[in-house]
């Protein structure tokens, strides 16, 4: 296959720091870091950061700190988040912190954002589930007014901002991407945002006919894909040996609910399990070339695939192993014209 466009192959990170493996944390985020510099070096073009508040493990609150630090450690990386939680924030910060992240990097910042489902972060926030969709619309719409130099001007049903300008902005804009997995919210962000983020793939053929409903048949649209797929020499022996924190990371989404009610989405009992009916893909650098291949071919939308860096609380060492390996072995390949 000889690929179109370029594409971005990228690292997620989640920064979790659970208690059964629990390292002190100035030196976590140090290792992590330093991971995300040596990864530019071997030929990784995006980061991406995620949100959660209130997590034992420690899940980053603060995407937008990592991000500039980020910023200030690269020099070719994009870095965008997937996902912050965007009706917990006051849109206008999220403006102003994005517009100056956009400047610091060289406009190499994109806003990735969602409507979250943690009740607990929606009560301390004093925000409600029920409102979720219109403090995204209203939010993203407020974001684009305080980057366009002019005064902004808004009066919604969750938020009024008056007669004010917002600066500096961005010399770049960021693409605003909006995450979803279920029908509506895969629709919204074929309405209102720059691209869609996909979660292991979930929703490209709905985002697809989306875009094409709205009168953007002419592949104006763009996917950002977060995969969650193991990529090893011997991926079945990989799985086997980091089992643990991948089990860790499913049945801690499930608990949460991300995927469903959770009195109503059983956790599952082993590592096992959890592989073969979760998100996850267990490839070699063959497999993982010829399905990546074959995604972009389906799905040309997509412009950035990226795969966690390590699972909950794997070790630096341990998941760099991986990105050599991905490094070495498939984006050399996928990028071949």
């Amino acid at each position: 296959m000889t690929m179109s466009k370029a594409v971005n192959f990228g690292l997620w990170y989640d920064f979790r720091n659970p208690e059964p493996w629990r390292q002190e944390f100035e030196r976590f985020y140090t290792e992590r870091l330093e991971q995300i510099s040596a990864a530019e070096a071997l030929g990784f073009d995006s980061v991406w950061l995620t949100e959660h508040h209130f997590c034992e493990d420690g899940y980053t609150p603060s995407p937008l700190v990592l991000a500039a630090a980020i910023g200030r450690g690269s020099s070719r990386l994009r870095i965008g988040t997937n996902l912050m939680l965007l009706p917990l924030h006051d849109p206008v910060r999220v403006a102003e912190d994005s517009a100056t992240l956009s400047l610091i990097t060289g406009g190499r910042f994109d806003l990735g954002v969602g409507i979250g489902y943690r009740q607990v972060e929606f009560d301390q926030f004093q925000r409600k589930l029920s409102h979720r969709p219109s403090l995204v619309t209203e939010g993203i719409d407020i974001i684009r007014r305080c980057w366009s130099g002019q005064p902004v001007n808004f009066s919604g049903k969750r938020f009024s901002v008056g007669d004010i300008k917002v600066t500096p902005v961005p010399t770049h804009k960021p693409d605003i991407l909006l995450g979803g997995m279920v029908q509506p919210a895969i629709e919204r962000a074929a309405r209102i945002a720059d691209g869609f983020l996909s979660t292991g793939g979930i929703g490209l053929d709905v985002y697809a006919n989306a875009i094409k409903a709205d009168g953007n048949g002419d592949g104006e649209g763009k996917v950002v894909l977060g995969s969650w797929a193991i990529i090893a020499e011997d991926p079945e022996r990989e799985a086997a040996r980091i089992g643990e924190h991948v089990l860790y990371q499913m049945n801690e989404y499930i608990r949460w609910g991300a995927f469903g009610p959770p009195d109503e989405t059983p956790l599952f009992d082993s590592a096992k399990s959890a592989i073969e009916n979760g998100l996850y893909e267990l490839w070699d650098a063959e497999a993982a070339v010829t399905n990546l291949r074959q995604l972009l071919i389906e799905h040309p939308m997509i412009c950035d695939i990226h795969f966690w860096a390590q699972f909950p609380g794997e070790s630096v060492e341990s998941g760099s192993a991986r990105m050599a390996y991905i490094a070495e072995k498939v984006l050399p390949r996928l990028r071949e014209t």
